[in-house]
């Protein structure tokens, strides 16, 4: 599936103007319905449809795991002019509850600019405990994971218009990596790929800012580390802190800010 489609432009330089072709990534909307009933429609790059929908499944706590979901399809009913379908049903099993109006109430306010940081933080507490991670991460292999994560953004290079995220475990094997033009998506495609396989995160890295919703899905996912190339948030910095979860900002070359959990990278250093 082709990330990218050419459109014709037009560059101007010092006054010289060329005509030529420049790859756009492509943005289209994605609905996601659950066991029948629509709950959400996503603006995102096409492709990994699946891994994206079950990593929203996972970190919007509708469900607990992959176990809890019987089948994730795309609706053949639903395509669009290119013959793919921007619909995904997703089933869930029979003994999962599921309740619609609870899900839309919780989905307005952890996106309502209204609600207090402190009630954020709190409401997140309550379906996804504190971590209790001993995963301590080498800080010279920071710039390592970054620099993986770039290499490997096809759609970055050619568009420069999407966002990144990367899973790695505690050695720095990359694990997945993912692109998205939308930065929560990209972390959701992450998750869901990982959500089937035995093999745990232990660093999350994304390509901007980190703010709470990116937080919050780790936290979701129980990934102890996030790393972001860019600026956290204030909300993110504080709810990493309660959470007992690392957070490492402005991972560029070989500096970094860490905002919480610096005691394990420190102490790695001086094993």
């Amino acid at each position: 599936m082709d990330e990218t489609v050419e459109r014709e432009c037009m560059t101007w330089e010092n006054g010289h103007t060329e005509l030529g072709l420049d790859h756009l990534v492509r943005e289209e909307p994605l609905e996601i319905r659950v066991n029948g009933a629509p709950v959400a429609v996503l603006m995102r790059t096409p492709g990994e449809d699946r891994d994206l929908v079950l990593g929203f499944l996972l970190t919007e706590n509708i469900v607990g795991g992959w176990d809890e979901v019987r089948s994730v399809r795309p609706c053949a009913d639903a395509e669009n002019d290119e013959g793919e379908s921007h619909v995904m049903q997703v089933v869930l099993e029979p003994h999962v509850e599921f309740d619609l109006a609870r899900f839309r109430r919780n989905l307005y306010a952890s996106s309502s600019c209204g609600i207090c940081g402190r009630a954020s933080i709190e409401a997140v507490m309550t379906t996804a405990p504190p971590l209790r991670s001993a995963v301590r991460i080498e800080p010279r292999l920071i710039p390592a994971l970054v620099d993986t994560m770039r290499v490997a953004q096809p759609v970055f290079d050619l568009s420069g218009a999407v966002h990144a995220a990367a899973a790695f475990d505690h050695s720095g094997a990359c694990l997945v990596v993912r692109e998205d033009i939308g930065r929560h998506n990209a972390v959701d495609k992450v998750i869901g790929h990982q959500a089937t396989r035995d093999c745990s995160v232990d660093v999350l890295v994304v390509s901007g800012r980190v703010s709470f919703e990116i937080v919050q899905k780790a936290l979701a996912a129980r990934i102890p580390w996030v790393v972001g190339v860019s600026a956290p948030s204030a909300l993110a910095v504080s709810m990493a802190q309660e959470c007992g979860m690392g957070l490492v900002g402005f991972a560029r070359g070989f500096r970094m800010v860490v905002y919480s959990g610096y005691n394990g990278l420190m102490e790695s250093l001086r094993e």
